[in-house]
């Protein structure tokens, strides 16, 4: 309850320490007695069953999600010098608009596409659930659509608005992310969410289901959108490329780079995006093998709605959001950012 009632985002627990919990992104110690081996036991056989129980004892870990009265978590049991340990990230109960996300309309926009590659990333806890189920929630509520969730696990659950929503885990429902997918295409699907993009049988299957014919969500531990493309090509063997750089090229709608920034008040975070939306310039460049060019397009190309992640710290500094300390110390590069913050703002 401690979690929920101070709004914190994660919780960790292990055997000699009291309770953490993570605020606005840092730790807190709680004040409760250290924890103990038969707590930790107590805690694990509380929100587990015997099957994820062997798990933790034959792999040594477990993850999966469970609910606790309106509240939904996302847990991982782990072993840890030979004792439990458990973290739990609160998973938030209420969806988000564009607006209060940060996302302009023409992302929005994107979402009424018949078909590509839409790819959300970022590090672990920045926020990339939260947006993908922004947009699944605004697809299922306002287009008439089948969509398909593959998650590991399922974190927020959608009920059928004026969309189907079919939400399968992995590890219950399906055996892995890439089977799913390729299962799902005979489904009669429009839109397919695949929770991440972990290895090349699932990419190959993502931008399969994205070519052919279908709107694709999916997530990378990336942080911007040249890295991203970087990241799905060099996933093939070299002699395969090159034709994945045409297939990319061809599919891929936009990238969504995301951090989650402490705010100026101290009192919750909020999403910074760098913004890459597909253009023939984009395409080239992927064709071409520049995507290091990809930021100066970034720079140039905010009619198609594209924004670099320095130009959105400006933004959000000037419309008091962070703080001036907090725009510069998330800045993909200090000194061309100083630059830039003096001619949009003016001296530091």
């Amino acid at each position: 309850m401690e979690c929920i009632n101070r709004g914190g985002s994660d919780l960790h627990m292990t055997v000699g320490k009291s309770p953490i919990l993570r605020l606005d992104g840092r730790l807190a110690s709680l004040d409760f007695p250290e924890l103990k081996t038969d707590d930790m036991e107590s805690m694990m056989n509380q929100i587990t069953d015997e099957e994820k129980r062997r798990k933790v004892s034959k792999a040594g870990g477990c993850d999966f999600g469970f609910s606790f009265g309106k509240n939904r978590f996302r847990a991982s049991v782990y072993r840890e010098r030979g004792a439990i340990g458990i973290s739990l990230r609160l998973i938030p109960s209420k969806l988000l608009t564009f607006s209060e996300l940060g996302l302009s309309d023409k992302v929005r926009n994107l979402l009424f596409r018949s078909r590509g590659l839409i790819l959300v990333t970022g590090p672990t806890g920045s926020g990339k659930s939260t947006t993908l189920a922004t947009m699944i929630d605004y697809i299922n509520t306002n287009i008439d659509r089948h969509i398909i969730t593959i998650e590991d696990p399922i974190e927020y659950y959608h009920r059928h608005k004026k969309s189907i929503v079919t939400q399968r885990e992995v590890g219950v429902d399906v055996p892995s992310f890439s089977e799913a997918i390729v299962r799902g295409l005979r489904s009669d699907p429009d839109v397919i969410l695949v929770g991440e993009m972990c290895d090349l049988p699932t990419i190959q299957a993502a931008l399969l289901a994205a070519e052919t014919g279908h709107l694709v969500f999916a997530t990378l531990h990336t942080i911007n959108a040249a890295q991203t493309v970087d990241r799905v090509v060099n996933s093939f063997a070299v002699h395969q490329q090159e034709q994945v750089r045409m297939q990319l090229s061809t599919c891929i709608l936009a990238v969504l780079s995301q951090k989650l920034l402490l705010k100026k008040s101290k009192k919750g975070r909020i999403a910074c995006f760098e913004v890459m939306v597909s253009t023939s310039s984009i395409q080239s460049l992927i064709r071409e093998k520049k995507t290091f060019r990809i930021p100066s397009e970034l720079q140039t190309g905010s009619k198609y709605g594209m924004k670099p992640f320095d130009f959105s710290l400006i933004e959000l500094y000037q419309n008091g959001v962070i703080s001036k300390n907090t725009a510069y110390e998330n800045a993909f590069d200090e000194e061309q950012f100083d630059t830039m913050f003096k001619e949009r703002v003016g001296r530091r």
